[in-house]
């Protein structure tokens, strides 16, 4: 009994330090106009984002988007019809989605890169017969 209660207390106090680190959702909106959510904090700040940066929301319609809800502490935002819960601290320290998905997301990004150094490698690479086959074990 002791040791839950601990566990309890614990997480008390580490939900107390969110809080007080970071400033409440006091209302959260899908902006068809420019296509992004839109959360207000407690502090005045309007944090906005694309759904497509977010994980969970990439694939999300308008109105999946319509009727998110600010968690009872304030530091999350639920969309109730794609069952994702965003979390805000992680949000406002630049994380929408997963280390996995996040990396994932940037591999994206410098795949869809081009410089002089990557078409010089396609050429030879090209010249060589294009890209070696992985061997099979």
């Amino acid at each position: 009994m002791v040791a839950i209660r601990d566990c309890i207390e614990s997480a008390d106090q580490s939900g107390a330090a969110a809080k007080a680190a970071f400033p409440a959702a006091v209302a959260v909106r899908y902006d068809r106009r420019v296509a992004r959510v839109i959360i207000v904090l407690a502090s005045g700040l309007e944090l906005g984002f694309s759904p497509k940066q977010a994980q969970g929301l990439e694939t999300a319609r308008p109105i999946d988007l319509s009727n998110a809800e600010i968690s009872p502490s304030g530091m999350g935002i639920y969309f109730p019809r794609l069952d994702v819960d965003l979390y805000i601290p992680a949000m406002l320290e630049g994380f929408l989605g997963s280390r996995r998905w996040m990396a994932a997301e940037i591999g994206k990004l410098g795949g869809k890169s081009s410089s002089a150094a990557k078409a010089a490698a396609a050429r030879k690479n090209g010249k060589l017969g294009g890209r070696p086959k992985k061997p099979r074990d």
